[in-house]
């Protein structure tokens, strides 16, 4: 600020809730996004009002969720309680209000305590409320936060619960869709964790009788080395195994809450269970053999959580409840007493358990001198100069007093290309990491093969990802060519390698297709860039005599236009795996000894330009 620059009674500004949320929403809602990922926030919105339905479930009320999501309007009802006709309006638009403060009512709740719910209202274009309950209803209709119509409590004959709907607003939300995919895996997160709940979406029905064991059958991404073990106690449920495949794989819940940065109650059962398996055998293993290829998901209800952020993705609790147990007692206790159990009346799975922890000390002794040497290499090579152009701040650096919570790696080949984005990033969240050439196809090759390739040794380096995810320096794995044959080929050899080592980078949501323009049109007034033959047809036809030109490679775009593309517009196109998906059928599919004409279906179907349906592509809804 200048020197002479006044400072007075006038600079001092007050916003109301509303203003202060639409200023701020990434305060209430995290990062805001496209859709393109599972946790931008328009999915955290749909997240807030949901929570609310599944509330009330667990206290016993309702056990139907119906959910309709069309033209990006979002329509949730459901059949609780309904809330209270008189504080309808107050628990949609007064911040801090709401039944979960009283303890008697919400002892381990889902939702935030009075913000959830206010944050979507402000958020978009249009919000309505409708409180069905003791035969009558009372409705609301809200725009960005401000009441537009206060409806009078009538008569009604329709089912006691409550009824909202919502549009996101596209001037926060910029060029926004609901991708199915993630919507559906939030839907599944919901009935696997309250078995006998039935939720709706779109007319297509989620519902799970066995929690967790359900959950992980139907995300495991290769086959298991033996039958899911699940394991039930008092506010705790767990669910593993070991699969076919490298890393370590959680998904991790408090109080129904998905918490994918995982927290106390996810390091806890990392730590005690490799106590747990210690003890059984009597041996102290690795902790990274322990956990090498386990695939697992805990499940932990809370007395007033406290999380790492307002978006609830990582737990920060260390105790059980206020003043109580600790968690990682309360983990450990839990599983020194069932699983120990469960493993000396299962002999068969603990044998095969043994083997693979067995396996893995026998792989990681064999690659110990080669990894010694990647590593030194690695450091040597000059990784910030070189290959990769870093960015200033990493994923879950500490920045400001929170955290950061989006940064992205563009994987990039050639020159030309590279120097473009580099040339027009944002230096403090975007990095680049150059290619040289094509890279290996990894297809049934082992672990050693990271190690011993230079590219791959520098690109695991550069991610920070050798012994797990918890070090990931950014959240968003952007993989950057052109949209030729060749270009394809590189995605296609890059996504190999990620399901072959790093198969969790892609079922977390980390992996991404940028997607650039193919061409640009432009007269005197106006210039378009279109991603798309349709696109183009329309911008021509719209236009009226423009000039027309197609780019034939990232290399042909200026790094001028490049800002473009790589900015809050970005269009990215999520690398996903189908729920039935395994590894090992996906490689042999994609990367096999395929005839010329698998290979040509392969590259029809990697093309991002048109919508596809097969499990590993990006796709477009």
């Amino acid at each position: 600020m200048a020197a002479d620059a006044e400072y007075t009674e006038d600079n001092i500004r007050s916003l109301d809730w509303k203003e202060h949320i639409r200023m701020r929403p990434g305060m209430y809602i995290g990062k805001l996004g496209d859709g393109s990922a599972a946790d931008d926030g328009i999915y955290i919105l749909l997240k807030e009002i949901i929570d609310n339905s599944i509330d009330e479930f667990v206290m016993g009320n309702g056990k139907v969720v119906e959910i309709k999501i069309k033209d990006k309007k979002v329509t949730v009802r459901d059949y609780g309680r309904g809330i209270p006709l008189g504080k309808v309006i107050d628990c949609v638009s007064i911040i801090n209000t709401g039944g979960k403060y009283d303890s008697r009512a919400f002892k381990k709740s889902v939702g935030l305590n009075g913000v959830g719910t206010k944050a979507v209202n402000a958020l978009s274009t249009y919000f309505e409320v409708l409180s069905y309950r003791e035969d009558k209803v009372k409705r609301a209709e809200f725009e960005k936060g401000n009441i537009s119509k206060d409806h009078k409590i009538e008569a009604s004959t329709q089912r006691k619960g409550t009824l909202m709907t919502f549009v996101p607003d596209e001037k926060i939300f910029h060029n926004y869709q609901f991708r199915v995919q993630h919507v559906q895996r939030m839907m599944w997160n919901y009935v696997h964790l309250n078995p006998g709940l039935t939720i709706y979406f779109n007319g297509e029905k989620f519902y799970s009788e066995n929690g967790l064991k359900d959950l992980l059958a139907s995300n495991l991404s290769a086959e298991p080395f033996y039958p899911i073990v699940h394991l039930r106690g008092e506010d705790i449920e767990v669910a593993f195994t070991h699969a076919k495949k490298y890393g370590e794989e959680y998904y991790s819940f408090v109080n129904g809450q998905h918490t994918t940065q995982g927290g106390t109650h996810q390091g806890a059962f990392r730590e005690m269970y490799v106590k747990t398996i210690r003890e059984f055998f009597g041996k102290e293993f690795e902790a990274v053999d322990v956990r090498q290829s386990l695939v697992a998901a805990v499940s932990v209800k809370v007395v007033e959580p406290i999380f790492e952020s307002q978006t609830k993705t990582k737990l920060g609790s260390q105790e059980i409840e206020p003043g109580g147990t600790s968690m990682k007692s309360f983990i450990g206790d839990f599983l020194k007493k069932e699983l120990d159990n469960f493993l000396h009346k299962n002999t068969q799975v603990a044998d095969e358990i043994l083997r693979q922890v067995q396996r893995s000390e026998r792989e990681r002794k064999e690659l110990a001198g080669i990894r010694k040497i990647a590593r030194e290499h690695a450091k040597k090579a000059s990784l910030h100069n070189k290959k990769l152009r870093d960015c200033k701040v990493h994923f879950n650096d500490e920045g400001g007093g929170e955290r950061i919570l989006q940064t992205t790696l563009f994987i990039t080949e050639g020159d030309s290309a590279s120097g473009s984005i580099t040339k027009s990033r944002d230096v403090q969240t975007q990095a680049v990491f150059s290619l040289r050439g094509k890279p290996l196809n990894v297809y049934g090759l082992t672990k050693k093969v990271v190690y011993e390739n230079e590219e791959f040794n520098l690109l695991q380096s550069a991610l920070n990802i050798e012994e797990s995810l918890d070090g990931l320096r950014y959240n968003q794995v952007v993989v950057a060519t052109d949209a030729d044959v060749d270009g394809m080929h590189i995605r296609l050899l890059l996504v190999t390698f990620f399901l072959q080592f790093f198969p969790e980078l892609i079922s977390n949501g980390h992996v991404y297709i940028l997607q650039t323009p193919l061409f640009r049109v432009r007269n005197r007034q106006e210039t378009r860039y279109c991603y798309s033959e349709e696109e183009r047809l329309a911008a021509v036809t719209e236009l009226k005599k423009p000039e027309i030109t197609r780019f034939k490679g990232l290399g042909e775009i200026s790094p001028d236009e490049f800002k473009n593309f790589i900015n809050e517009n970005i269009r990215l196109e999520p690398v996903v795996m189908g729920k039935d998906s395994r590894i090992n059928e996906l490689l042999e599919f994609y990367m096999g000894k395929n005839t010329p004409d698998r290979q040509t279906f392969i590259m029809d179907n990697l093309r991002v330009e048109k919508d596809v349906e097969e499990d590993l592509i990006p796709k477009k809804e």
